[in-house]
């Protein structure tokens, strides 16, 4: 029994990060403290108006760990990645995943390059963006192409000067091949630079160097490169005028506004990069009853700039953040330079500010209904099935299995992952059974639940670079009745794995009818989310076993036996058998009868007459 009152003692007067717990031992909150005691003993003590949430949230408490930090800012790093990894009921969470393309140019290579990428790697490189998708990329990527013709190779300097021929890119216009040695450093890093401030916003610039150099070719009559000039010219204003943003300074910033209803929020985000708009986008978000407009803009600012590969220079919102400064001096040390959190009260700032949340309430007006019924065939279908199961106090990942063979020939499993109510294909995965003969799916299912947790094992022990299994379901979901349950059951029990599991059931007429747990059959109502969650997963898993089964039983298929035979090739083969018509009518012929078939010597037919006659000679 956990010791409230000795545990609340022991609390520690400095900056740190709690974790509340239910009776399960499931994390339900993650907070940060700049003084522990204080902050943790408040959930405690009676007599204060703490709102609907908070007192929701202490009834379910059953104990609760702390992480003493040396500064604010680092409880709040903590705070944030605990939040992402637990996905605690009572915090506000960011249920978007998005990820968004950025150009990155290589400036920690010889002669770098800008490409498209939506991840952040730790290198020198520079990232410019975030794009809210890959047209607007490819646009860029085109004019940077066509006016300074950076190398996309991906040959590694100064090893490979002189190794081998100019590619087609050089040969129309694109790329200036350093890869000859006749491009120097220096030269190829004025280009790099003017690329630089092109990604940078400083469009001004590179239009009046690139109205000089159209003039310059003009007059010597280079016209072909004049007009060259002039199509960049015309490409970079016209790319201009789909991100301009009027009395906007000169820098990056994005604009965050919001809008909430019935647990339900839509934050929108402006990027606006060099005093230009780059794109906007908006984000889902769930908050727990209690919660405040300010809460959740603040939750979003730390998850989304927490994970983001770049941070502007100013963050405006019409929400006035509590933690502003703890989280302004986190994003700077992120950054490496100074970022602030405005509040704008008037000006244009603030009418930016405003735009923004009318954009989000607009989206959440138009697809507020969609996102109701979505939580509810996710998140409220997996509350229904958890309720009826009784004693299981988390679904957030359901792994399901399932058998599939022809009277045991080419016998194969599927695994498929649903994560909150979804499908999640990234983690699917496919088994050969190796090790059992005929139709035996009790067999082959502790063969696939053996290989998979063996590898969860293996990859868990060697902290694996590039894992596969490395995550632990919550529940398995058996397509089958209360053997297979059995057999998976004892099969992680020998493994040492303690994972819930159930069986799909059907009916008469092959339809989902519950699911068996715990030495028992569970009925869902057949009208309610649950029931049809678990019919999606039943035929998803099925689906993707049966798919996989046929493509193996087509390639088994499409190999034949006479494949094995020396000296018959694929046009003998299929003479052979449009002559004879199958491999047993060819398996009966004489050597003679072989030898007739159009493209077939005696030395082949010899071949394949002694082939399956091996017992007689």
């Amino acid at each position: 029994m956990f010791d409230f009152e000795k545990a609340l003692k022991e609390l520690p007067s400095k900056p740190g990060v709690y974790i509340m717990k239910d009776i399960n031992d499931t994390v339900i909150y993650v907070g940060k403290a700049k003084i522990l005691k204080n902050r943790v003993r408040q959930y405690f003590q009676s007599g204060r108006g703490k709102g609907a949430k908070v007192n929701s949230m202490v009834a379910h408490i059953a104990s609760f760990e702390y992480i003493v930090t040396d500064s604010e800012v680092e409880a709040l790093i903590l705070e944030n990645n605990l939040i992402k990894k637990y996905s605690p009921k009572y915090n506000i969470m960011l249920t978007d995943d998005k990820t968004y393309p950025y150009i990155k140019l290589t400036v920690n290579e010889m002669f770098p390059r800008a490409l498209m990428t939506r991840t952040r790697g730790k290198d020198k490189a520079k990232y410019f963006g975030p794009f809210t998708g890959s047209a607007m990329v490819k646009e860029n990527l085109e004019i940077i192409n066509n006016v300074w013709q950076l190398r996309r190779c991906s040959r590694r300097f100064p090893e490979d000067i002189g190794k081998e021929r100019p590619c087609l890119n050089f040969h129309i216009g694109k790329c200036m091949a350093p890869c000859t040695g006749n491009v120097s450093v220096e030269e190829y890093k004025k280009h790099t630079d003017a690329v630089e401030d092109f990604l940078g916003g400083k469009h001004d610039k590179i239009l009046r160097e690139l109205n000089e150099k159209m003039t310059n070719a003009s007059e010597n009559m280079e016209y072909e490169k004049a007009a060259k000039f002039r199509d960049s010219i015309a490409a970079i204003k016209k790319l201009g005028e789909k991100q301009v943003v009027e009395d906007m300074a000169d820098c990056d910033r994005d604009v965050v506004g919001i809008a909430r209803a019935n647990g339900d929020a839509v934050v929108q985000i402006f990027f606006i990069r060099g005093g230009k708009l780059v794109g906007r986008e908006h984000f889902m978000m769930s908050y727990p009853d209690g919660s405040t407009r300010e809460d959740t803009v603040e939750t979003f600012i730390k998850q989304f700039y927490g994970g983001t590969p770049f941070i502007p220079k100013e963050i405006l919102t019409g929400a006035a953040i509590g933690d502003r400064e703890v989280i302004e001096e986190w994003l700077s040390e992120i950054k490496g330079r100074r970022v602030s959190i405005l509040n704008p009260k008037k000006g244009g700032k603030l009418n930016l500010c405003s735009l923004a949340d009318k954009n989000a309430a607009l989206i959440l007006e138009k697809y507020g209904e969609d996102i109701i019924r979505e939580q509810k065939r996710t998140v409220g279908a997996l509350e229904e099935i958890a309720n009826a199961l009784g004693n299981i106090s988390s679904l957030d990942r359901i792994e399901s299995y399932d058998i599939s063979n022809t009277q045991g020939f080419e016998s194969v499993a599927s695994m498929v992952v649903f994560e909150k109510g979804k499908p999640k294909k990234s983690d699917y995965r496919k088994f050969r059974i190796k090790t059992v003969c005929g139709p035996n799916d009790y067999a082959a299912m502790e063969e696939v639940i053996t290989r998979r947790f063996m590898r969860y094992k293996k990859e868990t022990e060697e902290k694996s670079h590039k894992p596969k299994f490395n995550v632990l379901p919550d529940v398995l979901f058996i397509d089958g009745g209360k053997g297979h349950v059995h057999v998976v059951e004892k099969t992680l029990q020998s493994l040492g794995i303690s994972i819930p599991v159930c069986g799909m059931v059907k009916d008469d007429r092959h339809r989902t009818r519950g699911l068996i747990y715990d030495g028992r059959e569970i009925l869902l109502p057949m009208n309610t989310e649950g029931f049809k969650l678990v019919t999606r997963i039943q035929d998803e898993v099925h689906r993707f076993a049966i798919e996989y089964h046929r493509k193996s039983r087509e390639k088994a298929e499409f190999h034949s036996v006479l494949d094995d035979i020396k000296g018959i090739g694929e046009i003998r083969r299929k003479r052979l058998i449009k002559h004879f018509g199958d491999t047993e009518a060819i398996k009966k012929a004489s050597a003679e009868e072989l030898a007739a078939v159009e493209g077939m010597d005696k030395r082949a037919a010899d071949a394949v007459y002694s082939f399956f006659h091996k017992s007689e000679q």
